[in-house]
């Protein structure tokens, strides 16, 4: 009985982390102007967040990431943070 439920965390555990893998609602979004490689991924999850945060708030002068932030809700852009700071192309 043991084997058999370790063997289900396993598989629970890596369909967990598949579904950690796939991007957030609007992640993907932003390659549109930060292009395919995301020039955001030099920035960590919280520098990220605040930026959205100051784009949302209007303290961050921006052309279009002003309303664009605005789409999103915090916890949505924390999401979006973290799935591109996870999800680095590390040469």
């Amino acid at each position: 009985m043991r084997i058999i439920a370790s063997t289900v965390a396993t598989f629970a555990l890596a369909g967990v982390a598949a579904a950690q893998s796939l991007p957030p609602p609007g992640a993907t979004s932003c390659s549109g102007c930060h292009g395919t490689e995301l020039s955001l991924e030099p920035f960590s999850a919280e520098e990220i967040v605040a930026a959205l945060a100051a784009y949302r708030d209007g303290s961050r002068e921006a052309t279009v990431m002003d309303r664009i932030a605005r789409g999103f809700t915090e916890e949505e852009g924390r999401a979006i943070a973290e799935w591109i700071a996870e999800n680095r192309h590390e040469d």
